[in-house]
């Protein structure tokens, strides 16, 4: 267990602390004014060596960035002149020894989406990096003695801001942060939910939890300990619940910010097919994970297999490593990779036993989204999506699930009689060799959300140009096939799927049914 004891702020010196930070500039755009895009970057690979140089005077900023990101120890005066340090002190923010003081935690500054000054609790040496940040006993870094690395919690770091990015912000009654960590998803959820639960197994977690809600002024959480949904056995259904669990598949459970315990990609697995249990009626399952592509199968398959029924589902893989690859990450991530080469090997090669065990050939990173839709034919779509995307996502994900509503209760008559809206920011590429007259293909490009782009025929192309919610997709067909000089019944025959797809990519959107219709002669001015 670990003997070293967390701040238990008061709620006024709280809020003092909170001021000083905001007076000194201690924020996101503070930092970055600072230290400079470089060093700014640098430290958020856990590099510390250029926001040292660039702190070297004795302005407020450059005194918090001191104590709180390089864990530096600092003269009490100085502290004196950035923070209110009796109190910083009193409430364990704050050691002090002799002269001098130094951070008791990391708290490194985290943007809102719209713009807050938020602040991230976490162990020293851990805000980003992983464990490797941190050595065992007493760090020569921050001074912490006792720190079990078994328990050690991390503060914000890629996967972190990717699931508060991809997350659906919609107002709801309750929401669940599952493995909350420090407590950067219950942090953003309490902005739009009125109720908030944040469980973890770690319970140095839910105490850094505590801390960030805090300090960054957040409602308080509901926080419970334990494992996977056991703490929230028999409270009624969550309109969300977020995750970034453990999901690394690794040979045995080392630290638990990571390794949840459980065999292969069980504890993912576990965390979607009990969803449907603990999810209000259009409720969203939302979590990052790790996935092991087993030999022989279909890693589509194998994830659409975990999907409970009633909820449809949207897996995005985003990355594959081989076992190899996979294995050093980790390692590296404890640290493993600077200490004993023959422990280092021993523990490389247990990780590769361990997948070759399992019919492991590689690993998929990626996010899963689930709705609970109560649909009698849920839509399962898993796709593999590698490239650059826009984020905040979550407006693209919630309207993923909305056109699957509208495409599962649309028939093609429903279809061609439906209106339609190019998706903002769609553009048409046409490709071909220079002087022809027709081009090989054309190419509708999204510059928004998950940047698509989709080969379409010329009446594809026309089609999409011309839907702006004034006209029937039946009416825009006619239209095109007069031009074409094509049959109009055939063409609205073979048509629906290829709209079908448009709009399961998000390249139209239903234009609702507005009252009344456009006369016939509309039509022609295609």
């Amino acid at each position: 267990m670990s003997t070293h004891t967390l701040p238990t702020p008061d709620a006024d010196r709280t809020s003092r602390l909170r001021e000083a930070l905001q007076s000194a500039a201690f924020t996101s755009d503070g930092l970055l004014d600072l230290l400079g895009a470089p060093a700014y970057a640098a430290l958020a690979r856990s590099e510390t060596v250029p926001a040292l140089r660039a702190t070297r005077g004795d302005s407020a900023l450059e005194t918090l960035v001191r104590l709180f990101l390089l864990q530096a120890t600092v003269p009490y005066e100085r502290a004196r002149a950035s923070l209110p340090v009796e109190d910083c002190v009193a409430d364990g923010w704050l050691v002090q020894h002799g002269d001098e003081v130094r951070a008791s935690v990391d708290v490194r500054p985290y943007s809102g989406p719209e713009g807050q000054d938020w602040w991230i609790v976490s162990d020293l040496g851990c805000a980003v990096g992983g464990a490797a940040g941190i050595g065992a006993g007493t760090s020569e870094v921050t001074g912490v003695t006792g720190v079990d690395r078994s328990q050690l919690v991390l503060g914000v770091g890629g996967a972190s801001t990717t699931l508060a990015g991809i997350t659906v912000r919609a107002p709801v009654a309750r929401a669940l942060d599952l493995g909350t960590g420090s407590g950067v998803q219950a942090l953003h959820a309490a902005q739009h939910a009125t109720r908030v639960t944040a469980t973890d197994v770690n319970p140095r977690a839910l105490g850094f939890a505590r801390l960030t809600l805090a300090l960054s002024a957040a409602p308080a959480a509901d926080l419970r300990e334990g494992s996977l949904y056991d703490p929230v056995a028999g409270d009624e259904g969550f309109d969300l619940i977020v995750s970034n669990p453990p999901f690394v598949i690794s040979p045995g459970p080392r630290l638990k910010y990571r390794d949840g315990g459980m065999g292969g990609d069980d504890l993912c697995r576990a965390l979607v097919q009990r969803s449907a249990d603990h999810l209000a009626d259009g409720g969203y399952l939302q979590l990052l994970a790790n996935w092991q592509h087993i030999e022989g199968e279909d890693w589509r398959e194998r994830l659409a297999s975990w999907v409970p029924g009633g909820c449809d589902a949207w897996i995005v893989q985003r990355e594959v490593q081989d076992a190899a690859q996979y294995a050093e990450l980790w390692l590296r991530d404890a640290g493993d990779h600077r200490g004993d080469p023959a422990e280092y090997a021993a523990r490389y090669d247990a990780w590769l036993e361990e997948f070759e065990a399992r019919k492991a050939r590689a690993v998929g990173f990626g996010w899963i989204t689930l709705r609970k839709s109560g649909a009698e034919h849920p839509s399962v779509i898993a796709e593999e999506w590698p490239h650059p995307v826009e984020q905040p996502l979550g407006p693209s994900v919630r309207g993923h699930f909305e056109r699957q509503d509208f495409l599962r209760g649309t028939d093609d008559a429903a279809l061609l009689a439906a209106r339609f809206r190019l998706a903002g920011e769609v553009v048409q590429e046409q490709v071909g060799l220079p002087g022809a007259e027709d081009p090989e293909h054309v190419v509708l490009r999204q510059n928004r959300g998950m940047r698509r782009a989709t080969r379409v025929d010329t009446v594809g192309a026309g089609f999409a140009g011309v839907c702006d919610g004034t006209l029937t997709a039946g009416r825009i067909l006619d239209a095109i096939a007069q031009l074409v000089g094509e049959d109009p019944v055939l063409l609205r025959d073979r048509t629906p799927e290829s709209i079908r797809l448009l709009v399961e990519q998000g390249f139209l959107d239903p234009a609702g049914d507005p009252a009344g219709d456009p006369e016939p002669d509309a039509a022609r001015e295609v």
